[in-house]
């Protein structure tokens, strides 16, 4: 058993229990607990602040445990689970519905709930097998790359295309846009830990494949790992954590692509221990971000979207000057 990643997971839990804890006391007025013979505050921190932070901490892990399969699947340490197009795939499904029914993303209904992760999996799956299409199968990692940018910029675009024609969704399709927990409710929660349970058995079982990929295509086959299987399996498991965090939580950026570069900063370890961790630790950016989006200019709030987008940078900036200053003294 590998001690270092024991210990990391357990800091990394612990952290994510304080830091729930945090996000049930912080509202609209920065950190408050209602008072004991509050009813109603006491229902907005169960009802609302609790399965908002739970929420925000699941799609993290989705978004975490996604990009740690993608960088392990492609190789690519800057892979990440939109790689493929499926958040814009995910985007135009959630797109279609809302301008086909008229819904609004503040709904709290299960069937509803359902519908939303129903359709964002449908449009991811769709642009994941257009991609697979023009690619012309698995085989060929970057003709593979290069078609998921392609089907992300036409989807993108069609997606805004529809929203900019129904003006009784636009608004509701930017926050989902931009990303944002704020709608993130008990139903959602009961959506989305399913998805990350099943998704993180799923990757658990295909860790020692992807061990093996690591060492290249040839050697994995040789080892006797059936790349075709493997890599449609990794795919949809992709696909399926990306679709499911999209719809509850829209587009939330660098989380996946940051989360398993922060655990290979702290440890070497094999994917089987990558993948649990990378959950973690994405769910633990992202609660961190909701946190941040909530108190920083309370009692406006931010979309959390643009919250990792900065934090997500500024540590891809400093992963590259330290990269380049490491060159300079080699």
């Amino acid at each position: 058993m590998n001690r270092k990643a024991v210990t990391v997971l357990a800091i990394l839990l612990l952290l994510s229990a304080a830091l729930l804890l945090l996000g049930i006391g912080v509202g609209s007025e920065g950190l408050a607990l209602p008072a004991a013979d509050d009813a109603v505050g006491r229902q907005i921190l169960w009802q609302i602040r609790l399965p908002r932070s739970i929420g925000a901490w699941l799609t993290g892990a989705l978004l975490g445990l996604a990009g740690a399969v993608a960088q392990g699947l492609f190789r690519n340490p800057l892979a990440d689970p939109y790689l493929l197009g499926a958040s814009s795939g995910a985007s135009l499904g959630v797109a279609l519905l809302l301008v086909a029914l008229g819904w609004s993303p503040t709904a709290a209904a299960l069937g509803y709930k359902i519908g939303m992760t129903t359709a964002a999996f449908a449009g991811a799956v769709f642009a994941v097998a257009l991609t697979m299409i023009l690619a012309k199968g698995l085989e060929q990692t970057m003709r593979l790359l290069l078609a998921g940018v392609i089907v992300g910029v036409v989807l993108g675009a069609i997606t805004s295309m529809l929203t900019l024609t129904a003006a009784d969704v636009l608004r509701s399709m930017q926050a989902f846009m931009l990303g944002s927990t704020g709608f993130l409710s008990w139903q959602s929660v009961g959506v989305m830990a399913p998805v990350l349970l099943v998704a993180l058995l799923v990757g658990l079982g295909a860790a020692r494949a992807l061990d093996a990929l690591s060492l290249g295509a040839d050697t994995a086959q040789s080892l006797g790992v059936r790349l075709a299987m493997v890599r449609l399996i990794l795919i949809a498991t992709l696909t399926l954590c990306t679709g499911a965090a999209v719809a509850q939580a829209g587009l939330i950026a660098f989380v996946g692509l940051v989360a398993p570069h922060l655990v290979r900063s702290r440890l070497h370890c094999s994917h089987g221990w990558l993948l649990a961790l990378a959950a973690c630790m994405g769910g633990l950016l992202l609660l961190s971000a909701d946190i941040v989006a909530r108190w920083v200019v309370a009692p406006q709030e931010l979309p959390v979207g643009i919250v990792t987008s900065l934090l997500g940078g500024a540590y891809l900036l400093k992963l590259m000057r330290r990269k380049r200053f490491a060159e300079q003294r080699a």
